[in-house]
């Protein structure tokens, strides 16, 4: 069923879109109307544009405007009043007539949707007229393609993880940037066309950015195909995906006697046969870093060698460190990767085959935060796939927590 806005007069519904988009009612009502569906060349929204197609599209099914003096002002902030209504009115949700401010029955149509809900933000005028956020932006979206969280900073995960939104820069994303009208049309555009079946494609790189921001980690959207485990796993344990199972509240480990306390604040995964992974700038120089195949006098196995492999980098360090007579001092977090075994474990001591999970360091043994996994070439023998966070040190004071540990394929 057509909605019931569509049988506003034009000029009517063109002013109440110019009151929304441009900020201020009785300057712009004043100064021009908006021009029509029809008129679809704009002065600053050339075919070059990264939006003109969604910007075409958008105004041709009469959900946003532009104006009569031939621009479309693709930069201009929204507020989330007016990505409300710009969201209800793409989706043809039914929209009743209500009293109050101009937004009132768009608000109430994306409140039945389950688009909005009042945890969000204080439904009021005050509320309403911000200016939104690409976090805030994320979350209508996402909403409006059938995902749902309970975690706030999960939605920009699952929108980039949908193809929705993609990142500002190679793995960037501005989750407080404010929305424009040019990503307004250009995300709206997409949730339509991932709700009618379409493929969209998707940056990995923002989807990674996302994760980290998430839960502290991007491991399972670099390296989706070593983090595996039965789905019934995660699903006992209560999860809807495997992601779920990675323990963000484990990611700070504090001594049995408080007096030591580490904290990882992201577990990075690098993919080295990608050249443009966002995330290879941690581990630069990659050429003078190297592997270590438990041989002191092994000094040559370089990583640039195995661009078919993935480096884990363990970002953090300590906390704080009350007695470093008990405690190691070390400028990163104490680590352990399990589950990624030999299958000739001479071959990777004698020969220098990378077969097994490794350290990684550039000269001294414990310089680096990381380890290097090979994609290929691994066992899992007895154990299962596992991240461990540990005190630095041993006997009655060793603890250590497990963020991370499934049963993969074994």
């Amino acid at each position: 069923m057509r909605k019931q806005f569509t049988k506003i007069a034009g000029i009517a519904l063109a002013a109440v879109l110019t009151v929304g988009m441009l900020g201020s009612t009785v300057q712009h009502v004043q100064a021009a109307t908006v021009a029509s569906a029809t008129s679809l060349q704009f002065s600053d929204v050339k075919s070059s544009h990264w939006a003109y197609s969604a910007v075409q599209k958008a105004v041709s099914k009469g959900y946003i405007d532009g104006y009569t003096n031939g621009t479309f002002k693709p930069d201009v902030s929204v507020t989330r009043a007016e990505f409300a209504k710009m969201v209800v009115a793409a989706m043809e949700l039914d929209v009743q007539d209500a009293s109050g401010k101009w937004y009132v029955p768009y608000v109430d149509s994306a409140t039945k949707a389950e688009l909005y809900a009042s945890a969000d933000f204080s439904n009021n005028d005050a509320g309403w007229n911000k200016v939104m956020t690409c976090d805030e932006m994320a979350r209508m979206a996402a909403r409006a393609i059938g995902e749902t969280t309970k975690e706030d900073d999960k939605w920009m995960y699952l929108a980039t993880k949908a193809g929705l939104i993609q990142g500002v820069g190679k793995g960037q994303l501005a989750p407080k940037g404010l929305t424009t009208r040019a990503q307004a049309v250009v995300l709206i555009e997409r949730l339509l066309s991932k709700n009618t079946g379409a493929y969209l494609d998707v940056d990995k790189y923002a989807v990674g950015s996302a994760e980290i921001a998430w839960h502290g980690t991007n491991i399972f959207t670099v390296m989706p195909e070593m983090w595996v485990t039965p789905e019934s796993d995660w699903k006992q344990a209560g999860k809807s995906s495997v992601e779920e199972m990675w323990n963000e509240k484990l990611m700070t480990i504090t001594s049995k006697d408080g007096l030591y306390q580490g904290k990882l604040d992201a577990l990075v995964a690098i993919d080295l046969a990608d050249p443009n992974d966002p995330n290879l700038r941690l581990i630069a120089p990659i050429n003078t870093l190297k592997w270590f195949n438990n041989r002191p006098d092994v000094t040559n196995l370089m990583v640039k060698d195995q661009k078919n492999s993935y480096v884990l980098y363990f970002k953090g360090g300590s906390v704080f460190n009350k007695d470093p007579k008990k405690y190691n001092s070390y400028d990163y977090l104490k680590f352990r990767v399990d589950g990624f075994d030999s299958p000739d474990y001479d071959a990777f001591t004698e020969k220098g085959v990378l077969n097994m999970t490794a350290r990684v360091y550039r000269n001294s043994r414990t310089d680096t935060p990381a380890v290097i996994i090979p994609k290929t070439g691994t066992v899992q023998t007895s154990g299962n796939l596992e991240i461990h966070l540990q005190t630095p040190a041993g006997g009655s004071l060793f603890s250590e927590t497990i963020p991370l540990s499934m049963r993969g394929t074994r």
